[in-house]
């Protein structure tokens, strides 16, 4: 039986069913972080943690490209979710996880 004769099985998407959204949304319980590493590692870990929560309310914002995202409009949403103002660092971290997220 040649390979073109033989039909794919239908696969469940995401696409043909509704997503269900919780809002507002209500994030996950935090956990103490492990003793014992360097500050710096800590600082990197929550500015990580920052950014990618201000991708995340970026992207449901609409702001789906890099270069959409200037400071003004990261900082604007981090007003908007109740983060202090990102620092220049964050804003270009924030910017990459949208760059690489795909």
């Amino acid at each position: 039986m040649p390979a073109a004769a033989v039909k794919p099985k239908p696969t469940q998407s995401t696409a043909r069913r509704p997503v269900l959204l919780d809002s507002p949304y209500a994030p996950v319980e935090k956990c103490p972080l492990p003793p014992g590493r360097p500050r710096e590692w800590y600082i990197t870990h929550n500015r990580r943690l920052k950014a990618m929560r201000l991708a995340i309310a970026l992207l449901d914002s609409g702001v789906y490209q890099p270069d959409q995202a200037h400071d003004e409009t990261i900082r604007d949403t981090a007003e908007l979710i109740g983060v202090r103002p990102p620092s220049d660092t964050t804003c270009h971290m924030v910017r990459a996880f949208m760059r690489y997220s795909r």
